[in-house]
Formats: C-alpha cells, sequence, structure tokens
C-alpha cells in the first residue's frame, strides 16, 4: 500500500463531514497540529460567545498550520474537536463541516464536550493528523 486511504465502510453511518478509517503507508510524512482555537496572530480571540463564527476562526487556523508543514485540508486524517459545555453544538458542527467536507475524503472526526479551555473565552478547539505522501518541508 502507498496511497492514503480515507474509507467510509458500508454499515456505518455516512456522512459528508467525517471518514470511519483512515490507512497510512509507513512512506507518508505524518503532520500533527495541536490544539487550534479562535484566536487571530495577534491572540486576540475571534467570534466572542458566537461558536459558529468561533469554529470558523478555529479551522482558518488549522488551515495556517497545516499550511507551514506542506499540508492542506485534503491531507487530514482524524480531527479531534472540543466543544465548551452547554454551546451550539448544531451550529459548530456545521461551521466545521463547511471545511471538512469540501474534500473528497473527509477525516476522521472525535468530538468531546468540556468544560472549560485553556483560552479564556475560547468555545471550542480543534487539534489534528494530516498525512501527505511526500517528506514534510524542512527549514
Amino acid at each position: 500500500m502507498t496511497e492514503i486511504q480515507l474509507l467510509r465502510p458500508e454499515g456505518l453511518v455516512a456522512s459528508p463531514a467525517f471518514s470511519h478509517v483512515a490507512v497510512v503507508p509507513p512512506t507518508a510524512a505524518t503532520v500533527y497540529v495541536g490544539g487550534q482555537n479562535a484566536v487571530d496572530q495577534n491572540g486576540e480571540l475571534v467570534g466572542g460567545t458566537d461558536v459558529a463564527a468561533q469554529t470558523r476562526q478555529v479551522m482558518a487556523n488549522l488551515a495556517t498550520a497545516l499550511e507551514a508543514a506542506g499540508a492542506g485540508i485534503e491531507h487530514l486524517v482524524s480531527v479531534l474537536v472540543l466543544l465548551v459545555e452547554g454551546v451550539d453544538v448544531q451550529a459548530a458542527y456545521a461551521a466545521a463541516a463547511t471545511t471538512l467536507s469540501s474534500v473528497k475524503a473527509p477525516p476522521l472526526v472525535s468530538a468531546a464536550i468540556v468544560s472549560g479551555l485553556g483560552v479564556p473565552g475560547a468555545l471550542v478547539e480543534v487539534s489534528a493528523i494530516a498525512a501527505t505522501p511526500h517528506p514534510a518541508p524542512t527549514d
């Protein structure tokens, strides 16, 4: 096997926003993205109390982080979404799905409800793993 595979097997729920199984060959470069929240490049929280607006910023930050490693949304293998208790989960899901469903094979997605996040006022945080068929860039 030489290609990265994101699978949606029959018998499991079908969603345009996520896959169920990822198979990454040993020749792929793996990219790990630490928790991204809704802060801009100056560290200011974006979106206030609007979880959808925060999620859009989080997804933009995720894309920026991936780009720095020579990857993109299309290379995502797995995404973990943390949502603060009490937020509108459907609004956050819709905002994230816009990005995640934009690719042919969306990544695996796990989500958890948490009591709080490290950034005051943050309602959502995403960490991710990506894999590219080529080596990651070096400085």
